[in-house]
């Protein structure tokens, strides 16, 4: 357990593999291998039109990477339904170096100064894996996820692994699939030479979206991305 390393943990989810604390206090990680695998298909996620509205009125902002540790910090938070963590000072510790490598990512929602939602994870070639998100206002971090799968998206990545499925994430589109399956998806993916977007602003969302309605047989105007 005390050899696991930043490049061990890239190793291990380009086989599928991911890990957790046991509790926010423990030094302790545990990988896991879901027989099922959560994803949120890049072409196939669903905007309820109360959200898209939200989302373009631009009262919330979204930047990237302007505040990896609070991210992290704010998903270990307890909150309702959600009184424990796995997310421990050691894997703070390994993610950050992660972030500062380049191979981790935050998106960061903003209401005025004050961060009201986000989301981490890691990103390796064409996959993103999505590690936790947060809400501190009601849908900051289904704001935080719109604007990730434009940005993954426009960056060519081909798979967005949410790891479980959840209400949150079916709602919006996220599906289960066999972990087999799931392992075919994440090959692919790991031969993609995907770019992480340096603009994740309200105006590269829709040029994400306008991009997307202009290829054959997509949404017409007024849908959700």
């Amino acid at each position: 357990m005390d050899e696991i390393t930043p490049d061990l943990l890239l190793q291990a989810y380009a086989s599928g593999i991911f890990p957790m604390a046991p509790d926010a206090e423990s030094a302790e990680l545990t990988w896991y291998l879901p027989e099922e695998r959560g994803i949120m298909p890049l072409d196939g996620m669903h905007v309820p039109k109360k959200l898209m509205r939200l989302v373009m009125s631009g009262r919330m902002t979204v930047t990237a990477d302007r505040a990896f540790d609070d991210v992290m910090l704010a998903c270990a938070e307890a909150a309702p339904g959600r009184e424990t963590t796995w997310i421990s000072a050691r894997i703070r510790h390994l993610y950050g170096v992660l972030h500062r490598q380049g191979n981790a990512h935050s998106i960061e929602v903003w209401d005025g100064e004050a961060l009201v939602g986000g989301l981490y994870g890691v990103s390796l070639r064409g996959a993103f894996f999505g590690e936790s998100m947060f809400s501190r206002e009601r849908d900051a971090s289904k704001v935080a996820l719109v604007h990730l799968v434009a940005g993954l998206r426009q960056g060519r990545y081909t798979l967005l692994d949410t790891q479980y499925t959840t209400p949150h994430l079916t709602g919006l589109g996220g599906i289960g699939i066999p972990a087999e399956d799931y392992q075919s998806l994440l090959h692919q993916a790991l031969t993609v030479r995907a770019v992480w977007p340096d603009d994740f602003s309200l105006q590269a969302l829709r040029e994400s979206i306008a991009s997307l309605r202009s290829l054959p047989g997509r949404a017409p105007a007024g849908d959700p991305p």
